[in-house]
C-alpha cells in the first residue's frame, strides 16, 4: 500500500468516538500547556518538564485506545510511555516505587505480553486478541497481595531521604509514599492481567488512575489531570467492549458444545 492508503486505513481503524476522544485529550493538553506552563524544578527547565508531560499524554492515550481495541500493538506504544514516565520520575525526584516497577516490571512485561498476545489471535478477526475474565479466588489473592505490598513498600519508602517535589511537606511526603506503593502494586496487578488477557485489568487500571489523580493534585501537575479524565472515560469504554466480546464468545462456545 502507498503511504496515503496506510494513513487512510489507520484513520478508518478507529471509530468516530475513539477519534473524538483522542483529539479532545490531545487538544486540551496542548491548551493547558500554554495556560499553565511548568516552572523550573530541581534545576530542570519548565519547558523540558512540560514536553515530557505532553509526550506522556499523547503516548498514553494512543496506548489506551489500542488496548480497548484488543490490539497487541498497544505494547509497542507502551514502551514509549514507560521510558517517558521514568524520565519524569528522575527529573522530579519522586515516585521511586513507580519508577522501579516501570523499569523492572513494566518494560519486560510489555515485551512478553506482545509475544503472548500474538499467540492468541481471535479465530475470526486476526486484528483482535482473545480476552477472558478472572475467577473469584484469584481476585481475593490479588487484593491480599496489593494490601501487603502497599504497607511494606510504603513503609520502606518513608525511610528514604531525598530532595523531591514533596520534600518541603513531611505529611505529603509520607502520604505520597504509601499512595505510590499502592499505585505500583495495582499497576503490577494490571500488568499481569493484561499479560494473561483478563478483563479485570480495566478495574485495576481504574483504581490506578484514581491514585494517580490524587498524586497529580498533590504535586500540582494539573495538565496530567486531563489524561486522567480521559482514562476514566476510556476505561469504562474498554471494559464494556471486552465484556461484550467475552459474552459473545462464551455464547458461541456453548452453542458449539450443544451442536
Amino acid at each position: 500500500m502507498t503511504f496515503k492508503e496506510r494513513v487512510k486505513k489507520l484513520w478508518n481503524y478507529f471509530t468516530t468516538y475513539e477519534k473524538v476522544w483522542f483529539f479532545s485529550i490531545v487538544g486540551l493538553s496542548i491548551l493547558f500547556a500554554f495556560l499553565f506552563p511548568e516552572e523550573e524544578t530541581q534545576g530542570v527547565n519548565g519547558g523540558v518538564i512540560m514536553a515530557l508531560y505532553l509526550v506522556d499524554i499523547f503516548s498514553n492515550v494512543a496506548c489506551e485506545l489500542l488496548i480497548s481495541k484488543q490490539s497487541k500493538y498497544n505494547f509497542l506504544v507502551s514502551l514509549v510511555v514507560e521510558l517517558t514516565e521514568i524520565a519524569i520520575c528522575l527529573v522530579l525526584s519522586y515516585r521511586f516505587a513507580t519508577m522501579a516497577s516501570t523499569l523492572f516490571f513494566w518494560i519486560p512485561i510489555d515485551i512478553i505480553s506482545f509475544i503472548q498476545w500474538n499467540k492468541h489471535k481471535d479465530a475470526e478477526q486476526e486484528e483482535l486478541t482473545e480476552v477472558r475474565r478472572l475467577t473469584g479466588w484469584q481476585e481475593v489473592l490479588i487484593l491480599t497481595g496489593i494490601a501487603v505490598w502497599t504497607v511494606g513498600i510504603g513503609y520502606l519508602l518513608t525511610l528514604i531521604e531525598y530532595n523531591g517535589i514533596f520534600s518541603g511537606n513531611p505529611t505529603l511526603e509520607v502520604v505520597s509514599c504509601y499512595l505510590d506503593a499502592c499505585c505500583s502494586a495495582v499497576g503490577i496487578a494490571n500488568g499481569l492481567f493484561i499479560l494473561f488477557r483478563y478483563r479485570e485489568q480495566w478495574i485495576a487500571w481504574y483504581l490506578c488512575t484514581l491514585l494517580e489523580t490524587i498524586l497529580n493534585i498533590m504535586a500540582g501537575q494539573w495538565i496530567l489531570l486531563i489524561l486522567k479524565a480521559g482514562y476514566f472515560t476510556n476505561t469504562t469504554y474498554g471494559y464494556i467492549k471486552w465484556t461484550k466480546y467475552i459474552k459473545s464468545h462464551e455464547k458461541k462456545q456453548v452453542q458449539a458444545a450443544k451442536a
